[in-house]
């Protein structure tokens, strides 16, 4: 019954929300924000990227299967894998 309840929207526990939010780490003219989402014990890779562009701010939610047992390893492996999805994709990201 719990998995209706969280595919319907009732039933979250918060568990798979982001409870830390770091500062903003500017890279290329990106802004990567990682927000480490809290996952049973464990914390899930997970950020927000964006950059303006034409005048328009765009963002792109990453979430990896990655976890970490620290916040502060979840974020500084975040900061790591949004910095490739950077290089690998570029404004591809937003389309």
């Amino acid at each position: 019954m719990s998995f209706l309840k969280k595919l319907f929207g009732g039933g979250n526990d918060g568990d798979s929300s982001p409870k830390v939010t770091a500062e903003p780490v500017e890279h290329e003219g990106y802004s990567i924000t990682p927000t480490p989402m809290k996952d049973g014990g464990q914390f899930r890779v997970c950020a927000t990227i964006s950059k303006e562009v034409d005048g328009e701010v765009k963002s792109h939610q990453l979430i990896r299967a990655d976890v970490f047992t620290s916040a502060d390893e979840c974020s500084d492996a975040t900061l790591r894998k949004a910095k490739q999805v950077i290089k690998e994709q570029g404004d591809r990201m937003f389309g």
